[in-house]
């Protein structure tokens, strides 16, 4: 018989779509969106994306009873890690590069001239892109799916005896954390909403605070798995 209580695997799931490192991707990929439904549509993905190789780990190891090592997961987490570095340079390569420099002319007259002078007037503004894909919000849960999955197999496979039973758990805590990470996604886009798009000077701070965090926590992971 299946032995976890249902509630307590889906808010186990849910929990876990709060954690730092997962936020901080989440934060970074919904600040190009300005639309809640688009962002609540990546947390959909990326939960997506989480529960698919955590799923797919549980088979190698529940059913087919390959073995892998402790180490291996320290490499998982940094590429974890590294994966939060690439998507905070990524972040920010897309932030400067939707900057545009505008030049265009006014024409206009002079007291006591005659004929109409033309000046050149320069602008920076923004490119109006719509990227409506959620490809990268599944590679990042792809790759997140990876943290932590090996002991959370472990503890599936050290209470549940039935292969059945446990990998039923597994899609339950997945289900917990797509759910999880949907609110979250939808939470985080907020203040890149249309309604709040007039207030540049708080989005840029936003976008450049987010991508900087994500830069320093990928560091910080793959210094404690790789280097410590």
């Amino acid at each position: 018989m299946f032995t976890f209580p249902l509630l307590l695997t889906i808010y186990a799931g849910f929990t876990h779509a709060f954690e730092a490192d997962h936020l901080l991707a989440v934060s970074n990929i919904v600040s190009q969106r300005n639309k809640i439904k688009l962002a609540v549509k990546d947390g959909l993905y990326w939960g997506l994306g989480h529960t698919s190789t955590i799923f797919f780990i549980g088979i190698l190891m529940i059913l087919f009873k390959a073995g892998i090592s402790e180490r291996s997961f320290h490499y998982f987490e940094a590429a974890v890690g590294l994966m939060l570095i690439v998507l905070a340079a990524y972040r920010f390569i897309k932030f400067f590069r939707s900057k545009k420099i505008v030049v265009h002319a006014h024409g206009h007259q002079h007291e006591n001239t005659e004929g109409e002078h033309k000046h050149l007037h320069v602008h920076v503004g923004e490119k109006q892109k719509h990227q409506h894909t959620h490809s990268l919000a599944y590679g990042v849960g792809l790759v997140h799916g990876l943290a932590g999955s090996g002991a959370l197999i472990v503890i599936v496979m050290s209470q549940i005896k039935s292969p059945a039973d446990g990998l039923i758990y597994l899609l339950i805590f997945g289900g917990g954390c797509i759910a999880g990470m949907v609110l979250a996604a939808g939470f985080f886009s907020i203040p890149f909403s249309k309604k709040l798009m007039q207030a540049k000077g708080l989005q840029r701070f936003l976008i450049i605070t987010s991508s900087l965090l994500c830069l320093l926590y990928g560091s910080k992971v793959i210094y404690e798995n790789l280097l410590a």
